[in-house]
Order: structure tokens, then C-alpha cells, then sequence
């Protein structure tokens, strides 16, 4: 598998988790059709990423032959991304739970930190695209802290910023594997 691969499988992962764990805070009606398109949806990308056959010398950006050695995906810049990702993510826990007590908003702050993530992860891989993604998911982020702060239900929220996210990440997997 190539680290273009990897790092799909890696997105395709956290959308299943994010559909599946937020989903229980909806009624049943609702929350087993969106596990169970949240699971087929990840198998059918699984499959295809298996089935997705690509070069080492390609531009993973791109998709082009450049003659060169395929970009680093899992270097220094990643690590550092991911690094600052976890320890906000964490600071933002302790906040959201010690001092303002809405425990309700934590999948709102790690909507709203994996989003911030995405612009770094465009920047360090020089994948413009992730921007979109990174948009949508900091602003489903954002939209949740807005509606904890207001006292929406844990079901809203969840639906706002860990199910969208979640089908964000799917979708932006499957959209990866278009062919141009």
C-alpha cells in the first residue's frame, strides 16, 4: 500500500468513527441505517483503495509521473501537524470539561481541531485540495461549539459535528479516487 493509500485508509477510518460514535446519540431509527452506510461505505473504499494501483515515482498530488521519488507523506511535517493536533485537542478537552463543564462540546472541539489539521496536512503535502475538506469540517466544528454554547441537544451537536464531519471524510475519500 503507498502512503497516498495509507493516508486515505487513514480518512476513511476516522469517517467510519466519527458516523459510528455519534450516531448513537440519535434513536435507533436513525442510528443503525447510518452505522450501516457508514460500515458499507468504508468496505467499498477499503476495496477500492486495494484495487487502486499507483506508481512509486508518481506526484501523489497529482497523480503525474515527475521522474522523481514520491513526496514524504509521513515525515517530519506530518508529525509535527499531528503532534500539535493531539496536544490541542487535548488542552481543549481539559477546558471544555474542567472549566466550562459542557462535556457536550468535546466532538464539536475535535471537529473543529481535525479540521485546523487538514490546513496543515495541505500545506505540508502540498495537496491544495485537503483545503475544502479542512473548511467543511472546521466549520461543522465551529457550528457545534455555537450550538453547545446555545444548549442544543447532544443529538444536534453530534449530528452537526461528528456525523457531517464524518460523511466529510468518507466523501472526500471517495471523491480522491475519481478518475480525472
Amino acid at each position: 500500500m503507498t502512503s497516498n493509500q495509507t493516508g486515505r485508509l487513514i480518512g476513511a477510518i476516522f469517517g467510519l468513527v466519527f458516523v459510528a460514535a455519534n450516531a448513537g446519540t440519535l434513536p435507533t431509527v436513525a442510528a443503525v441505517p447510518l452505522r450501516v452506510l457508514a460500515v458499507v461505505s468504508f468496505v467499498a473504499l477499503f476495496i477500492a483503495l486495494r484495487r487502486t494501483r499507483t506508481t512509486p515515482a508518481a506526484d501523489e498530488s497529482t497523480g503525474t509521473v515527475t521522474g522523481t521519488a514520491a513526496p514524504k507523506r509521513f515525515g517530519r511535517g506530518y508529525r509535527l501537524v499531528v503532534a500539535a493536533e493531539v496536544v490541542a485537542a487535548l488542552a481543549g478537552f481539559l477546558v471544555i470539561t474542567r472549566v466550562l463543564h459542557t462535556p457536550q462540546a468535546s466532538v464539536a472541539w475535535l471537529s473543529l481541531v481535525v479540521g485546523l489539521h487538514f490546513f496543515g496536512l495541505a500545506a505540508v503535502w502540498r495537496m491544495p485540495s485537503l483545503r475544502w475538506l479542512a473548511a467543511a469540517m472546521t466549520a461543522c466544528g465551529a457550528a457545534g461549539l455555537a450550538l453547545a454554547a446555545c444548549g442544543a441537544s447532544l443529538a444536534v451537536i453530534a449530528s452537526v459535528a461528528g456525523i457531517a464531519p464524518g460523511a466529510l471524510l468518507l466523501g472526500a475519500v471517495w471523491w480522491s479516487l475519481r478518475t480525472p
